[in-house]
C-alpha cells in the first residue's frame, strides 16, 4: 500500500502551527521575584480571530482517522485481532510521552527541592502538561477505530451526520437545562466526527467530486450563523464567558473543523504535486518522525528562557500588545526554535533504544486483551487529570496520578501476547493466524 504523503504534509503541518500558536500566546513575566505566564488573548482581544488560522487540531484528527482507517485495514487483512493493533498503536504513543512525562515529574521534583514557590510550580507544572489533553482522546479513538470503521463501511457519512446532530444536542444540554457533566461526551462525539471524515478520506467517499467543497461551504455557513446568532465566541480555542469551544469542544468547533477539513481535502491533487520529488518526500519522512518528540517537548524551552533570561533582567517586558512587544515576537519565536531543535535531537537519540522494546516484555495470554482494557482504562484518565490540573497542583507533585498512569503503562506493556516459533499465538486453535509484523499505515 502507498503511503500518503498529503496526509504526512498535513500532519507534520499542523504540529508546527500548534506549536507556533502556543509559543506566540505565551508571554511570561518576572516581578517582584515571581515568574509568571500570561495568555496573550486575554488582552489582545482582536488576536481571538487569529485563532482561526491557528486551531488545526481537526486536521490531525482528520489525518489520524485515515492514517488508523489504513493500519486497521491492513492489520484486518492479515487476520490480525483488536487487543494486538489498539496495544501496539497505543505503544507508539505512549512510550514517548512516558518519557516525557517521567522528565517532566523529575524536574519538578527538583524544583520543589530546591525551594521553587508553590505558585510558580504550579502554573508551569500546569503549563508543561496542557497539551496532554489530546493523548486521552486520541488513544480513545484508536480503541473504538474497529467499531467506528464498522459503523462506517455499514452507514458511510451518516455516522459522523449523526455524531454532529448529537453534538448538537449536547451543547443544548449544557446551555439549557445546565448539565456541563454531559458536555464530556463532546470530546468524543465532537473529535470522532474528524475522525470519521478521516475513514471516509481513506475509501474516498468523503473526496469524490466537490464533496469536500461541499463540506467546507456546509461548515463556513453554519459556523457564521453559529457565531452571528448562538452563544459561541469565535475564539477556537478559549472557554468564552457563556459558552466555550474546546473545553469541551462544540458544535462551532465541529463547523470550523468542517470548513477547514473541506478546504484541506479539496487542496490534495495541489498538495501531492508538491510533493512530486523524492527530496522533499525524504525531508518530509524525517520531519515527520519528529512530530510526536516535537509536540510533547515544545513547551520546555519556553522554561529554559523563563529560568535563565527573566530573573537576571537579560529579557525585555513589555506590555503586551504593545508595539515593542510585537516587534519582540519573532526574537522570542526564534530563540524558543533554537532551543527546540538540539532537544528534540538528542531526546530521539536517547529514546533509540526504547524502539527494541516497543513490542514489550509480557506475555498476557489469554488475558491479554482483558489487562489492554484495564491498562488503558488508568492510563487516559491519568493523562486527562495531569492536562487539567497539572504536574504539581497547589505546588505539589501529582504523585498519586503519576503512579496511576504508571500501573496503566504497564499493564498495556506487558498485555502482549507472545507468538509460537512458529508464528501462532499461544492457545490458538487449529488453523489459528496471528498479525504478521509490517508497517503500521501512513
Amino acid at each position: 500500500m502507498e503511503r500518503n504523503r498529503y496526509a504526512d504534509l498535513l500532519r507534520v503541518g499542523a504540529i508546527g502551527t500548534v506549536v507556533l500558536g502556543h509559543w506566540l500566546l505565551t508571554n511570561l513575566t518576572y516581578r517582584n521575584g515571581q515568574l509568571a505566564g500570561q495568555d496573550a488573548l486575554q488582552y489582545v482581544a482582536w488576536g481571538r480571530w487569529l485563532t482561526l488560522l491557528f486551531q488545526v487540531m481537526p486536521a490531525v484528527f482528520l489525518v489520524g482517522g485515515f492514517a488508523n482507517a489504513a493500519s486497521w485495514t491492513e492489520h484486518r487483512r492479515r487476520q490480525g485481532d483488536w487487543a494486538s493493533w489498539v496495544r501496539r498503536r497505543g505503544l507508539r504513543l505512549l512510550w514517548p510521552t512516558t518519557v516525557y512525562v517521567a522528565a517532566a515529574f523529575l524536574g519538578v521534583t527538583v524544583a520543589r527541592a530546591s525551594g521553587a514557590g508553590a505558585g510558580e510550580l504550579a502554573q508551569t507544572g500546569w503549563y508543561i502538561a496542557l497539551h496532554l489533553w489530546f493523548l486521552p482522546v486520541y488513544l480513545l479513538l484508536i480503541a473504538l477505530t474497529p467499531v467506528l470503521l464498522a459503523a462506517h463501511h455499514r452507514w458511510g457519512l451518516r455516522v459522523p451526520f449523526v455524531m454532529a446532530i448529537a453534538a448538537a444536542a449536547v451543547d443544548l444540554a449544557v446551555l439549557g437545562p445546565g448539565l456541563p457533566v454531559v458536555g464530556f461526551a463532546n470530546y468524543l462525539l465532537v473529535w470522532g466526527s474528524m475522525h470519521q471524515w478521516g475513514f471516509a478520506w481513506h475509501d474516498g467517499r468523503l473526496t469524490c467530486g466537490r464533496r469536500p467543497v461541499v463540506l467546507a461551504a456546509a461548515g463556513a455557513v453554519l459556523l457564521a450563523g453559529l457565531l452571528a446568532w448562538g452563544p459561541f465566541p469565535v475564539d477556537m480555542i478559549g472557554t468564552g464567558s457563556r459558552a466555550g469551544n474546546t473545553t469541551p469542544p462544540s458544535i462551532a468547533l465541529l463547523a470550523f473543523a468542517a470548513t477547514q477539513c473541506g478546504l484541506l481535502l479539496a487542496a490534495e491533487p495541489a498538495g501531492r504535486r508538491l510533493l512530486a520529488t523524492a527530496e522533499r518526500q525524504d525531508r518530509l519522512a524525517r520531519l515527520n518522525r519528529a512530530v510526536m518528540t516535537v509536540y510533547l517537548w515544545h513547551p520546555i524551552p519556553v522554561v529554559i528562557v523563563a529560568i535563565m533570561f527573566y530573573p537576571p533582567g537579560i529579557a525585555p517586558q513589555p506590555a503586551i500588545g504593545a508595539r515593542q512587544w510585537w516587534v519582540l515576537r519573532p526574537l522570542w519565536v526564534t530563540v524558543l526554535a533554537l532551543l527546540l531543535v538540539p532537544l528534540v535531537l538528542a531526546v530521539q537519540r536517547a529514546q533509540r533504544p526504547l524502539r527494541r522494546l516497543a513490542a514489550g516484555p509480557g506475555d498476557g495470554g489469554r488475558m491479554s486483551a482483558a489487562l489492554l482494557v484495564c491498562g488503558l482504562a488508568a492510563v487516559l484518565p491519568a493523562l486527562a487529570r495531569l492536562a487539567v490540573n497539572g504536574l504539581a497542583p497547589a505546588g505539589q507533585p501529582a504523585g498519586a496520578v503519576l503512579a496511576l498512569y504508571v500501573g496503566g503503562f504497564l499493564l498495556v506493556l506487558f498485555s502482549r501476547r507472545r507468538r509460537s516459533r512458529r508464528g501462532r499465538p499461544r492457545c490458538a486453535g487449529p488453523g489459528a493466524r496471528g498479525p504478521t509484523p509490517g508497517r503500521d499505515g501512513p
